[in-house]
């Protein structure tokens, strides 16, 4: 037990130590989106168990969040409460023992599997163990740590489903499926239809027998799924409302996949991406793939069986393949990037069909195993031979090699077994040292390309800047009774105010409220498509007032119009805005007509605020730019588009514009794309005034702050365009806000502001109306809330389909708003009412039995 659990434990800790991963090291395990997800989604799970914020709501993602959402998809897992140990500055080392702690009980959960379900030696129970733990998908995909949980649960499953057929006892397969659909309910979809189709094959395969099993299971299974939808509910009826589309099916085969993937990828250390354009990852060792073949090949095994097992191989081949199939075990929606999610179910067909042909296997047996091994190293020479001078690249030929001679070692180990040339238990555990040598390449192979591919970030960006922005966060918190929301010019990653527990604009989540995005990248805040992303980065003080953002912090100084500087903390400086508008205020009921064109954000900025405030002013102005220079730089403009091509190879393309700012005037400088798509990750550097500041353009917004001018002043500034041979934008221009009107607007909305005070769920205020009005607030508007006025429950309606508003009467009032997720309270009776079935069922199977 200790060894199936320490041996990935520690392989797994010590490929980390070769590459500079271990507790406090400057290279942390953050990669990919560990990073912006990961790290701050288990750093606002503490903060949670620590009282700061709710388990239901969050009011520190992005404009608010239902955070029992979130957290069903990203933290559900019983590990998750051991961040409690580790301060939110710290969770880097948080995520390094999650991960060794997953992968380590992964083993420990398969060597419970193959201890109660092959009758093989107890050093190949720990064998087969070590090769599940560190199999490529596990490592592959190691920093979505999240997934490791539903594997730790699949071999429970799969033990509790033949204790079920074979011994009548339902626990273990209830409580497993309980904790997997409770960690992941998106993985422990993919895993329930496996279950289901393992559970068809054993019982076709012997149906006189098991058919007295399907009502067993079937009750089992639906109480366990009951008993998870405390859960699963609440997040069930979030995606509906806010969940992507379905994937339309264009092509019937899949991009990317060719005839020879099974082989290339069952090859050690083979690393592709887990980016698109990749292919599964199936590798789970070479000696369980040995005996899986060795399965289908020894008499001792029925027909029937082996048929079956091999149609169950047939469909998840077939899904990689072809398109339909490979959406339905992903929910039938295409994966963004780490594609073909489900692709760790064939390697647990692999290893557990393994178990039992090791079962089979005995000493006289050695010449049809060693014909399997020499058939698999001729079929990855057919493989490499086969391959095209442009195909299959990343399979390099040192992996081929190390095939070939780790195939070589399993022949001589199972040669001398077979010889008597060491007792039992010296070949199990020379053959264990070959198979754990042979996991440890395979998982330096699968590190080493996370570290090509995404590179795993240097601990300083994640922990030097915290002191500061926590201490400056702080601050805010203390001079404020009411509520308000915070931006940082210079975030660590887009999900800071998860970490710090302020309430922002940016997020980067699977789970967002997608109305109240979409609504706000027609504002000006960037979040196209399936509004993954939202970034307050780059939009005008129109919308900072509207969205309630009283603080900015920086690392440079700020020059905006409003904004006062408060406090400094190391690199980091806290601005205040002085017309910040506060969480509600009260308008006009015709507001809700206002005009807001989709392509136009300034004007739906424009429309919007004067609707609002009853006022009619004009706020923005437009003026053509004059090049002064260029540097790297090739200009082509066609009237409506400029494109600016790099003229040598991974420099800068800069464009210096010359601009006279009339007064009382904050600038923008206007870039729009002309293609998204080909922008890739490029990104732009505005300098201007001795001050840079960089963002990335597809993702940022359009208005790129030139400063605030109380008198009329020519300007030069410079655009460095990075990351792309060549990039097109409408012709750039200089959008100019009128500072005297914008005052006007935000002094007359904060004199009808209803400030509120908020709680971890909940918030209050009081306010007065002078005549019946809408009351409309930048709470994003989801059917979980439930607004009383004077302690009478009101209707609530959804102000462009986006934010919570409420119809109030003339008079004083007191409102209270108070959040609980949709589907909450049945989940929780159906928890609740499913365990006690259950009960009572197990009580009643067992007298039965």
């Amino acid at each position: 037990m200790l060894a199936s659990f320490g041996l990935p434990f520690f392989i797994l800790a010590f490929i980390y130590l070769t590459i500079g991963i271990y507790p406090g090291s400057s290279r942390s395990i953050l990669a990919s989106d560990a990073f912006s997800q990961f790290s701050n989604f288990h750093a606002s799970f503490r903060n949670a168990m620590l009282g700061k914020q709710s388990f239901l709501y969050s009011w520190h993602a992005s404009l608010g969040l239902n955070y029992l959402s979130l957290i069903s998809y990203y933290l559900g897992g019983v590990f998750t409460p051991f961040v409690l140990f580790f301060p939110n500055q710290l969770m880097p080392d948080a995520l390094y023992f999650l991960t060794l702690l997953k992968v380590g009980s992964a083993g420990l959960a398969f060597w419970f599997y193959a201890k109660h379900t092959f009758a093989i030696d107890k050093w190949a129970h720990v064998t087969l163990a070590v090769s599940y733990a560190l199999m490529s998908f596990i490592i592959a995909h190691s920093e979505i740590i999240m997934w490791i949980d539903a594997l730790i649960y699949l071999p429970l499953i799969i033990w509790g489903i033949d204790r079920l057929l074979l011994l009548q006892k339902p626990r273990v397969l209830f409580f497993s499926y309980l904790l997997l659909f409770i960690s992941s309910f998106y993985m422990g979809f993919m895993i329930g239809i496996f279950s289901v189709l393992y559970f068809l094959v054993r019982l076709i395969s012997n149906f006189k027998t098991n058919k007295s099993k399907i009502l067993p299971y079937g009750i089992t299974s639906i109480l366990a799924g009951g008993a998870s939808m405390i859960i699963i509910l609440p997040a069930v009826l979030d995606l509906r409302t806010n969940g992507e589309e379905l994937t339309q099916i264009t092509q019937l085969k899949t991009e990317a996949t060719n005839f020879l993937d099974i082989f290339m990828k069952n090859m050690i250390g083979v690393y592709d991406t887990t980016k698109y354009g990749s292919i599964p990852f199936i590798y789970i060792g070479l000696l369980p793939l040995t005996f899986c073949l060795f399965y289908f090949v020894t008499k001792s095994i029925a027909h029937k069986e082996k048929i079956l097992f091999a149609a169950l191989f047939a469909i998840l081949i077939a899904s990689f393949y072809l398109v339909p199939l490979n959406l339905f075990w992903q929910g039938m929606h295409a994966p963004n990037m780490f594609l073909f999610r489900y692709a760790y179910l064939f390697s647990f067909l692999v290893i557990m069909l393994a178990g039992y042909g090791w079962e089979q296997f005995k000493p006289e047996y050695w010449p049809r195993l060693v014909a399997v091994l020499i058939s698999l190293m001729l079929l990855f020479c057919f493989a490499m031979g086969l391959r095209g001078d442009n195909e299959y690249t990343y399979v390099k030929f040192g992996s081929f090699v190390l095939t070939i001679c780790f195939l070589l070692l399993y022949i001589l180990v199972f040669t001398f077994t077979a010889k008597d040339s060491f007792t039992k238990k010296t070949a199990r555990i020379l053959l264990l040292a070959v198979v754990c040598c042979e996991a440890a390449i395979n998982t330096n192979g699968m590190v080493r390309g996370i570290l090509n591919d995404w590179n795993y970030a240097s601990r300083s960006l994640y922990t030097e800047p915290y002191p500061a922005i926590k201490n400056l966060v702080d601050q805010t918190k203390t001079s404020n009774q009411t509520f308000y929301r915070l931006e940082n010019l210079d975030p660590v990653s887009s999900n800071d105010s998860f970490n710090y527990g302020y309430s922002g604009i940016s997020m980067f989540s699977s789970i967002r409220n997608r109305h109240s995005s979409s609504y706000l990248d027609r504002l000006g805040f960037r979040s196209r498509g399936t509004n993954l992303n939202i970034r307050y980065a780059n939009n005008t003080l129109l919308m900072d007032g509207f969205t309630g953002i009283k603080y900015n912090l920086t690392t440079t100084p700020l020059n905006k119009f409003g904004f006062k500087e408060k406090a400094k903390e190391a690199a980091y400086q806290l601005y205040e805005n002085d017309y910040a508008l506060p969480l509600a205020f009260l308008t006009d009921a015709s507001v809700t007509k206002v005009i807001q064109p989709e392509n136009d954000n300034l004007t739906s900025q424009t429309n919007l605020v004067n609707a609002l405030s009853g006022e009619n002013l004009h706020y923005f102005d437009f003026y053509p730019l004059s090049v002064v220079k260029t540097d790297n730089t090739t200009v082509t403009n066609n009237g409506n588009f400029l494109r600016l091509t790099e003229e040598k190879a991974n420099i800068a393309k800069d464009i210096t514009w010359s601009l006279t700012i009339p007064a009382h005037r904050q600038a923008y400088l206007s870039l729009y794309p002309e293609d998204f798509a080909e922008l890739e990750s490029s990104t732009v550097t505005i300098l201007i005034n001795g001050q840079k500041r960089k963002t990335q353009i597809n993702i940022s917004g359009q208005y790129y702050d030139l400063g605030y001018y109380d008198k009329e002043t020519t300007i030069t500034f410079t655009a460095s365009f990075y990351g792309t041979k060549s990039i097109g934008l409408q012709n750039p221009q200089v959008v100019t806000l009128d500072t005297t009107a914008y005052e006007k607007a935000m002094k007359r909305l904060q004199q009808n502001g209803v400030p509120l005070t908020t709680g971890n769920r909940s918030a209050t205020g009081n306010f007065s109306a002078k005549e019946d009005q809408l009351l409309i607030t930048t709470i994003p508007f989801d059917k979980g809330w439930q607004v009383k006025i004077d302690g009478k429950k009101v209707p609530i309606t959804a102000f462009q389909d986006a934010f919570l508003a409420v119809k109030v009467k003339a008079g004083k009032h007191n409102i209270t708003l108070r959040y609980l997720p949709p589907g909450f309270i049945l989940g929780v009776a159906l928890f609740i009412s499913c365990l006690v079935l259950f009960y009572f069922f197990d009580r009643f199977y067992q007298k039965k039995r």
